[in-house]
C-alpha cells in the first residue's frame, strides 16, 4: 500500500500529461482549427484533407521505403556484426564501443554529419577527387536518390543497438548447440539459419519494434540532412506535422497528421504486447 501510494503522484502525471495530451490531440483532428485550437466539430474533415494532400502522400510513400530499407538493413547489418563478435574476437571491447558509438549520438549530429559527408562539393565527394577519381556524391541533391541517403545515416546509427540486442540473443545460446553442430558435420552457416536464427526471434521481435519506432518518428535526421528536400523528395510525416503545426498554423491538419502516425504505431506495437501477454511466466 505504501508503494502504491509513493507511485501516485508519478501515475497521475503520467495519465494527464500523456494520455490527456494524447486524448485531446485526437479530439483536435475532429475540429476546424487553424492558428488557435477550437472546438467546433468538423468531422472526418481534416482527414479528408490530409489524405488528399500531395506533400502527405509523398511523406508517407518515403517512411514507406525508408522503413523498409532501415528496418532490414540494420536488421542484417546488425545480425553479423552480433555473429562476428560472438566469435570471441580480440579487442571485443572495443568493437562494440565502436559499433555502439553513433547510437550515443543524436540524429541531428548524425544528419550533420552525413550531410557533409554526402555533400557533392565537400566529404566524400572531395576526397575522391583528391585522389584523382572523377566522380561525385550527388544523391543529396537528386530527388530520385535522396531519401537513400537518409537509409544510409539511419543504418550507420541504429545498427550498433541492433547488434548489442543480437550479441546478448547469441550469448544465450547453449554451447552444446554447436558442438552438436559441429559432430554432425553441419556447416556454419546452416547451423545459423536453421537452428540459431529461429532461437533469436525473440531478439529480432524487439529489435524490429525499437526499429518500426524510429522509423514513424523520423524527424529530426530528414530536417538535418535534406530538410525535406531538394523539394519535397525527403518529406517524413513527422515534419509535415511540425511544418503545420508551427510554420502554417494548421492545428486541426497537424493533429490529423499526429493522430494517423499514433494509430501506425499502435498497429505495430499492440500485436507484439499481445503476444508477449500471452506468453507463460
Amino acid at each position: 500500500m505504501a508503494a502504491q501510494f509513493a507511485l501516485a503522484p508519478a501515475m497521475l502525471i503520467a495519465l494527464v500529461a500523456y494520455c490527456g495530451s494524447t486524448a485531446w490531440t485526437v479530439w483536435i483532428s475532429f475540429t476546424n482549427s487553424r492558428m488557435l485550437p477550437s472546438n467546433v466539430f468538423v468531422g472526418l474533415r481534416q482527414y479528408n484533407s490530409l489524405f488528399g494532400n500531395e506533400r502527405w502522400i509523398v511523406s508517407v510513400e518515403n517512411l514507406a521505403v525508408f522503413g523498409v530499407l532501415f528496418m532490414v538493413a540494420a536488421l542484417v547489418l546488425g545480425f553479423l556484426l552480433a555473429a562476428l563478435i560472438d566469435q570471441r574476437v580480440r579487442a571485443e571491447g572495443l568493437l562494440r564501443t565502436v559499433f555502439l558509438y553513433p547510437f550515443s549520438m543524436s540524429f541531428i549530429v548524425t544528419g550533420l554529419a552525413w550531410r557533409w559527408l554526402l555533400d557533392p562539393t565537400q566529404g566524400l565527394t572531395r576526397v575522391a577527387q583528391g585522389i584523382g577519381l572523377d566522380v561525385q556524391f550527388d544523391w543529396l541533391v537528386r530527388q530520385d536518390r535522396v531519401i537513400y541517403t537518409l537509409v544510409i545515416a539511419a543504418v550507420w546509427h541504429a545498427s550498433g543497438l541492433t547488434m548489442a540486442i543480437m550479441l546478448a540473443g547469441l550469448r544465450g545460446v547453449d554451447p552444446e548447440i554447436w558442438k552438436a553442430a559441429r559432430v554432425d558435420g553441419l556447416p556454419v552457416w546452416r547451423t545459423y539459419v536453421a537452428i540459431v536464427i529461429p532461437m533469436l526471434k525473440g531478439s529480432f521481435a524487439t529489435a524490429g519494434i525499437l526499429l518500426a519506432t524510429s522509423v514513424v518518428r523520423l524527424y529530426d535526421l530528414s530536417v538535418a540532412m535534406t530538410n525535406g528536400g531538394p523539394g519535397i523528395a525527403s518529406e517524413v510525416p513527422a515534419k509535415f506535422v511540425m511544418d503545420n503545426l508551427f510554420e502554417r498554423n494548421n492545428i486541426g491538419l497537424a493533429t490529423a497528421a499526429a493522430t494517423s502516425m499514433l494509430i501506425t504505431i499502435v498497429a505495430v506495437v499492440a500485436p507484439w504486447l499481445y503476444v508477449q501477454s500471452r506468453r507463460p511466466a
